[in-house]
């Protein structure tokens, strides 16, 4: 449009008639400015209001775009909220599900090792006492044994022909004999 303008000057300015714009403002007159100012604000209006209704719907567009993704995010902000809600209620009741279960293993384990010390004690006793027994069978038979040992050299030194006689009479009247 610029190089229209220039062409409709130089041929002004050149002398030749027709029809064409004087760009010398001071020299134009008024009907050359309303025929300009006229047909922009004829195609100027449309142009003008066409981008700018395009520029709003754009606007508007975007807006709600963004409204709707704010909403959406809002959701599964909650959402998540609520799954972060459950999932702390779930590890809390599964916590206190292990703590039961850690206090009852340990009481089993107290009375499973005090039922095991008690019998541990008890088996120790038994070993004790048979150990004790053996000991004093083994002390009394060996008493018995130095006992007669000591009553045979006794013997042997104190009785003579005679006194054997005389004791087993003795035993023979004893059993019942004459």
């Amino acid at each position: 449009m610029g190089n229209v303008l220039i062409l409709a000057a130089e041929a002004h300015a050149a002398g030749e008639g027709g029809f064409g714009l004087h760009l010398d403002l001071f020299d134009t007159n008024i009907i050359n400015l309303a025929i300009i100012i006229g047909i922009l604000f004829y195609y100027g209006r449309k142009i003008v209001g066409q981008t700018l209704g395009d520029r709003r719907a754009r606007i508007e567009e975007a807006i709600q775009a963004a409204e709707s993704r704010q909403r959406e995010a809002s959701e599964a902000l909650a959402d998540q909220q609520q799954k972060l809600a459950q999932a702390q209620a779930e590890a809390e009741r599964i916590r206190q599900a292990a703590n039961e279960s850690a206090k009852k293993t340990k009481e089993a384990i107290l009375v499973r090792a005090k039922l095991d010390v008690e019998r541990l004690k008890e088996s120790a006793v038994q070993d004790l006492n048979s150990e004790q027994e053996r000991a004093i069978a083994q002390l009394r038979q060996r008493v018995a044994v130095m006992a007669l040992e000591r009553v045979e050299s006794q013997m042997k030194e104190r009785l003579d022909s005679s006194a054997q006689e005389q004791l087993i009479d003795r035993a023979i009247a004893q059993l019942g004999g004459s």
